[in-house]
């Protein structure tokens, strides 16, 4: 383009320069846009005013239209705000001196009217000449110390006056009243919120400046409507309040009334944030004659100031209530959303802002503010206590005073001899004491003198430490804004509406452990722990669950209602469940079928459950692993975050080969040690760092070799390397159990055959299930017809791992054990009946008289003990030779 430009022709008297059109097109542009965004569109963030509302209040203070004095004439004010701050027409300075008016529009209005100011129906204010104003009591606090040079004074449009560039404002304006504006390349619309949810909001970030957005909206909960109405969910509002940018969808409030004829009537009692309530009635009517709502027999506006917002909705004969309020929402502005854009000016630029910095800007404007009239303060406080301190000195010297004023020809020469009288009396002193009234020479007013001084220096001392305590101040500006909610304060207007998915159900539910049960064919409850009373070793024990027939329940634990299960299907499948999602039952209860509560195939049966705490924790879940094992032996290790987003129809956790089987889940921290144990008596103990984390697909890796075909595994543990305390529980099939050392399982490489753990015989009957336990926790054993017994742990004595054990639960014939769970020490057990304890004792002695009698010959007698020295060294020889065969393997 600078190529096409011509010089052009001057002569001596004239001078062109020549300019690129586009570039001062550019620029011309920018300062336009420029102003508009700084001079009219944005507000600011520190006060929340725009400069239109700005000098509004100011030009109302300056003409002392104060909340106590008589109104003034719209006009008068509108006057003088064009006349001396605002030149941009009469039309838009009343138009926002009415908005400040009406309690439709501001959260807290700010402007006292009387006349017509317009009404949500969408009829105009009268004009400006009948109106009247004042100012609201609220907005004087917008206003208070704007004398003691708190806040910086700017020229106005011709430089004639002085106007405040931002108001020393006591109230968190911006968020309190909200504001909108569109500017050149960008808008704003921040929402009203509570000012006392706000005001309490200041107070957190003052006393925990690290306070994080989630915890400033435990206070800030979501906009606050004047117009009041419904909230209907809370994640637009959250992205809002985190970010600056987000929606609300806002919803009008309505009840449903019955006539004495029997036909319903829609009430609707509050409207959405601006919308015309004339409108919304005609376009109901609309929708009616169109047929896109149906049921609808008559809608009438009978909205008025006294009793406020009511729309009836006359429904027909047939027509449903619930049905015709959601069509509303859907077709009419009694559901409205609203988008948030945080954008304000803050150091002159403006900048989309969240929750966090709306308040931080405010919190530190006060600051600046406090710091500024405090300072002020302190300086006019000096200024009078220094002529004080003259007029104290001129009353010391009084009889020389009075003598060389008479002396003086001139009040010139006067303060001239005052000044160089020797008593430290300087200019401004010498210039009071010749302008004080001969009344305050005399005694009394001499006493006052001295206690206004006395009371200055206490003035003084205290703004000076104010000044000197960050700590003070922020207490200072603490106490000013609960001032400030105690006497503007109120209640919320809009409710808020959480959607289903929106809602945490845990806040809802009493965290508590509960005993999770799930039956052989898949069914599953929940129960109160204390349902299972203890009972002393060898009971007979107590129905658990009321089954089909020949179902028994298989998994028992226990788990807190805020956790999540994660449940493994011997398929290898993973599903998600709350574990108060699970359906609570008594003891007796039979359950409610899996398959109701989760997508699990007909085919496909739950083999291990795993209790999480909280998938949030992204820590938690990278640090610790699921470990898997099969029938077959297989075992395999795959992070706990790789299980951390759920599906409705579940996930693949292990590839499970032809005839093989998911047996057990454990949840480590990737450091502790791995036990399984084979249904043959046999067990094996490797580090569990021996088997390499792999993604869900994987098959894994050998854990055990199985002696034959008919062999399987039963059971796996994980035990902490660093407690040596623990101890093997394993119980076989006949109701023979036994505790021994980890230590005396020693440490073999991951697929090995392992050592013995029981002595497995037609007696014992098969391994059915191990458990590493320290002795403090309860036994739960469960049979394959139903019944359970709850017993001690530390009742059950330790035994050599190459041994039988001791009988734990008296079998009926032909019943056998199913599976066992362990249960925490409970912290309150339920007590016994002295009946309930001596026939329990005697069950318990008649049952060790037959184990005494039945194995004299395995050397066990009733007290599960050794019988003579030599059945011991039998079983230790035979234990050493079992521990000989196993090296050898």
């Amino acid at each position: 383009m600078e190529d096409n430009i011509q010089p052009l022709e001057t002569s001596d008297n004239d001078r062109v320069i020549q300019v690129n059109i586009e570039e001062q097109m550019k620029t011309a542009y920018i300062d336009y846009s420029m102003s508009v965004i700084v001079g009219r569109a944005l507000p600011d963030a520190r006060d929340g005013f725009k400069p239109v509302h700005r000098r509004v209040l100011y030009a109302m203070n300056e003409l002392s239209n104060y909340s106590n004095r008589p109104y003034k004439k719209s006009a008068r004010i509108v006057g003088e705000v064009m006349g001396k701050y605002h030149p941009h027409g009469d039309a838009s300075i009343y138009d926002t001196l009415v908005r400040m008016a009406q309690d439709w529009t501001m959260r807290y209005i700010m402007v006292d009217g009387q006349g017509n100011f317009g009404n949500q129906d969408g009829d105009p204010p009268a004009a400006m000449r009948y109106t009247e104003v004042r100012l609201q009591r609220i907005a004087e606090s917008m206003l208070d110390d704007i004398e003691k040079d708190t806040v910086d004074f700017q020229l106005n449009f011709d430089d004639s006056l002085q106007e405040p560039v931002v108001l020393p404002t006591r109230i968190p304006q911006l968020l309190v009243n909200g504001s909108s504006g569109i500017a050149v390349g960008m808008a704003t619309n921040m929402l009203p919120h509570n000012l006392s949810e706000v005001v309490d909001g200041c107070i957190a970030y003052i006393d925990n400046k690290e306070i994080s957005i989630e915890e400033l909206m435990v206070h800030v909960k979501a906009p606050d409507f004047p117009t009041g109405g419904v909230i209907y969910g809370m994640e637009g509002v959250k992205q809002g309040m985190l970010t600056g940018r987000g929606r609300v969808v806002l919803r009008g409030k309505c009840h449903v009334e019955t006539k004495a004829s029997g036909r319903e009537t829609i009430i609707i009692t509050e409207t959405p944030y601006q919308v015309n309530r004339d409108m919304l009635t005609d376009k109901i009517g609309q929708l009616v004659n169109d047929k896109t709502i149906e049921g609808i027999a008559h809608v009438n506006n009978e909205s008025n100031k006294r009793e406020g917002t009511r729309i009836v909705v006359d429904l027909k004969r047939d027509g449903v209530a619930n049905v015709v309020i959601n069509q509303l929402f859907k077709y009419t502005e009694l559901q409205t959303s609203y988008g948030i854009n945080n954008v304000a000016l803050t150091k002159g630029r403006p900048k989309t802002m969240n929750l966090k910095e709306l308040i931080v800007e405010f919190v530190d404007f006060r600051m600046e503010v406090v710091i500024r009239r405090a300072q002020f303060e302190l300086r006019k406080a000096q200024e009078r206590a220094h002529i004080l301190q003259g007029y104290l000195i001129a009353l010391d010297h009084l009889d020389e005073v009075i003598a060389l004023i008479r002396n003086s020809s001139t009040p010139d020469i006067a303060k001239e001899n005052l000044i160089n009288a020797g008593w430290g009396i300087d200019e401004i002193q010498a210039k009071a004491i010749l302008e004080l009234r001969l009344q305050r020479l005399t005694g009394m007013e001499r006493e006052k003198i001295k206690e206004e001084y006395d009371n200055l220096m206490k003035i003084i001392a205290g703004l000076q430490e104010l000044l000197a305590s960050e700590l003070l101040r922020y207490e200072l500006i603490k106490t000013e804004l609960l001032e400030v909610k105690e006497k503007f304060g109120d209640a919320r207007k809009t409710e808020i509406s959480y959607l289903s998915k929106e809602m945490r159900i845990e806040d809802l539910i009493e965290e508590e452990d509960v005993i999770i049960t799930i039956s052989h064919f898949g069914y599953i409850k929940r129960t109160s722990s204390d349902e299972y009373r203890q009972q002393k070793r060898g009971g007979r024990g107590s129905m658990g669950s009321r089954t089909r027939d020949e179902d028994f329940v298989e998994h028992l634990f226990v788990a807190s209602t805020h956790h999540t299960l994660l449940f493994f299907t011997e398929k290898g499948r993973c599903f998600w469940l709350k574990v108060y999602e699970v359906p609570e039952g008594d003891k007796n209860a039979k359950g409610r079928a899996i398959q109701n509560l989760m997508q699990l195939p007909g085919d496909d049966k739950i083999r291990a459950i795993i209790d999480v705490k909280d998938f949030s924790d992204k820590e938690y879940i990278n640090k610790h692993y699921i470990l898997l094992c099969t029938k077959k032996g297989i075992i395999k290790k795959t992070q706990l975050e790789d299980f951390s987003r759920p599906r409705a129809n579940g996930i693949n956790a292990i590839n499970i080969n032809e005839g093989d089987q998911l047996l057990e889940a454990r949840m480590t921290d990737g450091d502790c040690e791995v036990m399984l144990a084979v249904k043959s008596g046999r067990a094996i103990r490797f580090p569990e760092e021996k088997v390499r984390s792999t993604g869900r697909g994987a098959i894994g890796v050998f854990g055990i070799d199985l002696d034959d075909a008919t062999d399987e595994v039963i059971g796996m543990v994980c035990v902490n390397k660093d407690d040596v305390s623990r101890n093997i529980l394993v119980v076989s099939e006949n109701g023979f159990g036994k505790r021994t050392p980890v230590d005396e399982y020693r440490i073999t490489n991951r697929g090995g055959k392992g050592v013995k753990t029981i002595n497995v015989t037609e007696k014992t009957g098969s391994l059915v299930g191990i458990l590493d336990v320290n002795g403090k926790e309860d036994l739960v054993i469960t049979c394959k017809s139903g019944i359970t017994i709850r017993t001690s742990v530390a009742d059950i004595r330790e035994a050599g791992r190459a041994t039988q054990g001791v009988k734990l639960i008296r079998i009926d014939e032909g019943d056998q054990i199913a599976a066992i769970s362990k249960i925490q020490e409970q912290e309150e057990a339920i007590v016994l009946t002295e009946a309930s304890i001596e026939a329990e004792n005697e069950a318990i002695e008649k049952i060790e008289t037959e184990t005494e009698t039945a194995e004299g010959d395995s050397g066990i007698d009733a007290n599960n003990s050794i019988a003579d020295n030599s059945s011991e060294s039998e079983i230790s020889n035979e234990t050493l030779e079992n521990d000989q065969e196993d090296n050898d393997q």
